[in-house]
């Protein structure tokens, strides 16, 4: 019988994408999230009776326990890009990783993989960045042997990078190159991610480690603004916007319900997004990472002005004018 991973934030972009790619590799799987009933997509991904769907609210310590039992391996994928309520930076990505990580231990699991972020740092002026890396902190206090990976962005057809600011492109007059656009990232294919979270779970060589996930190509902030209307077929001005007004109309949109900026954000782009020199990477896990050029057109046509019939859409797809 295969082996039984219990993964938290499963029905997330990159959640959903792991649990796809571990049920792929043959393993089964239990989805511990908040909202069984908002996750009805993710069963379909496997065989029948595969990938089982339980209710947990990862700050509920008893609940974590019961989601833990029986599981080899253990991936934590919670977090979130703004705090509201209760989910907030300190509950999710603060607490809950040395949390789960205790319950991971108690049950014998063999295996953690935490999902953190390139930039995480405790003395970070960011929360996000700050919040990730004392997760991380927990998650080693609890599980030495963890693996901890640290994606750049990431992107694929469900991202909310690439599809928002080409769904502005269509509405704004402009887009807007926070602190003039100069801030650097080095985006990740999804796909890659789940295959590196497969990687970690299956191969003993990666606990203990810690890697840095970017793809391979690292870009500005404008140069993938001009990326996003090369690719939609529009032309846009490309208006810089200083941190501090930037930070300042940041203050007003976080209140949205669901904010397209926040100050916090803000704060994160003052800071190259790129992986480190010296880091463990894709290479050492044996993935080579897929580029925005090969995968980001074949989501984003649905935002030129013609759609799937735009004649440069015609021309990929076909191969012929």
């Amino acid at each position: 019988m295969a082996s039984l991973v219990t993964i938290f934030g499963g029905s997330g972009f990159i959640g959903r994408n792991a649990v796809r790619a571990l049920a792929k590799a043959g393993y089964r799987i239990r989805v511990a999230v908040r909202y069984p009933n908002l996750a009805h997509y993710l069963p379909p991904m496997g065989t029948v009776g595969q990938i089982q769907l339980m209710k947990c609210n990862v700050n509920d310590a008893d609940q974590v326990a019961r989601a833990m039992q029986g599981a080899d391996a253990v991936v934590n994928l919670v977090g979130v890009l703004y705090s509201r309520g209760k989910q907030t930076f300190d509950a999710l990505q603060a607490h809950a990783p040395g949390t789960i990580a205790m319950a991971a231990k108690a049950a014998g699991a063999k295996t953690f993989v935490q999902v953190s972020a390139i930039g995480a740092d405790e003395d970070s002026e960011s929360d996000y960045a700050r919040t990730k890396a004392e997760g991380e902190r927990a998650v080693r206090e609890e599980f030495p042997a963890a693996a901890i990976l640290r994606p750049s962005i990431v992107f694929g057809p469900e991202d909310a990078f690439f599809n928002k600011f080409a769904s502005l492109a269509r509405l704004l007059p402009f887009l807007p190159l926070i602190g003039g656009g100069q801030t650097k990232f080095q985006p990740v294919f999804v796909g890659d991610v789940a295959d590196a979270i497969v990687t970690c779970v299956s191969d003993p060589a990666t606990q203990g480690n810690t890697y840095e996930l970017g793809g391979p190509g690292i870009y500005s902030f404008r140069d993938l603004m001009q990326f996003i209307l090369r690719e939609t077929g529009r032309s846009r001005p490309l208006l810089p916007v200083p941190f501090f007004l930037a930070s300042l109309k940041a203050m007003f949109l976080q209140f949205l319900p669901t904010p397209p900026l926040t100050p916090d954000q803000v704060t994160l782009l003052k800071t190259d997004n790129v992986v480190s020199s010296g880091a463990r990477t894709f290479k050492d896990l044996g993935i080579q990472p897929d580029s925005i050029e090969a995968i980001v057109p074949a989501y984003l046509y649905r935002f030129r002005p013609k759609g799937q019939f735009d004649e440069a859409v015609r021309e990929r797809v076909t191969g012929s004018p």
